[in-house]
């Protein structure tokens, strides 16, 4: 690759406000939000204690900062029932449904690689 082209390959990365890696890609790959996705990805919809039960070591607090993220970015949405208790479900939105396969070929990746990072 000639310098001038690998300069400009770089451009796309040190650019912070045209990064993908910055302004997408992180929105998700947070210690929690994928694993929250693919809990979301199982089922048509599913409500906070489930979550936290399939993901014992998330704190509620930063269980509920997660969901509140992912659906500021439009990847999951919230509904709320008008119960006693009041019941909340999520679920993944058109958008988040769109990215699951491009977190499975991942999940495929880590799985095949696991035991080189593994500790």
């Amino acid at each position: 690759m000639k310098k001038l082209e690998l300069e400009e390959n770089l451009k796309k990365f040190t650019r912070a406000e045209s990064c993908p890696i910055r302004n997408v890609v992180a929105r998700f790959s947070g210690k929690w939000s994928m694993l929250v996705l693919c809990v979301l990805a199982e089922n048509e919809s599913t409500r906070f204690s489930a979550i936290g039960k399939a993901i014992p070591d998330i704190s509620p607090k930063v269980l509920t900062e997660t969901l509140r993220g992912l659906e500021a970015d439009g990847l999951i949405s919230r509904k709320i029932y008008a119960e006693i208790p009041p019941r909340t479900e999520y679920s993944l939105t058109d958008l988040g449904r769109s990215l699951m396969p491009h977190i499975t070929g991942l999940i495929a990746w880590a799985a095949d690689n696991f035991s080189r990072f593994a500790r």
